[in-house]
């Protein structure tokens, strides 16, 4: 199973810099706190396919893979323009499931970051 956030990709997006990655996890969790309110079924697709880009992007900034991939799924299908609303749902639920599971591990690792000003030892179990 994919560990939900890649500290290698996180570290090479920050340069290695703990609280620079700890500043780009609080910008990651604001930008899908504002994201994840348009992520309703019962919305145009064209809303919450958006919804799931912002999201997919923000997640792989800071290597959040699993939340990307199911925003991805998320975001072709509200393009497709001809999504079912039990599609959608479903669709929409697991990138919450994923979006909720990203979230308390952004929370472990901005903490972990913010305690030690280092990456040393920075794990998620």
């Amino acid at each position: 199973m994919q560990q939900v956030i890649d500290i290698a990709q996180l570290r090479a997006m920050t340069s290695d810099d703990a609280v620079l990655a700890a500043e780009a996890l609080g910008i990651f969790r604001q930008s899908a706190e504002l994201w994840s309110r348009l992520l309703d079924p019962h919305a145009e697709p064209d809303h919450w396919a958006d919804a799931a880009h912002g999201i997919k992007g923000a997640a792989r900034s800071v290597g959040l893979m699993p939340l990307g991939d199911a925003c991805d799924i998320a975001e072709a299908l509200g393009r497709t323009g001809v999504a079912t609303a039990v599609e959608a749902g479903v669709a929409l639920s697991a990138l919450k499931d994923r979006l909720g599971e990203a979230l308390e591990a952004v929370a472990h690792v901005e903490h972990q970051l913010m305690m030690k000003r280092s990456f040393d030892g920075v794990r998620l179990d």
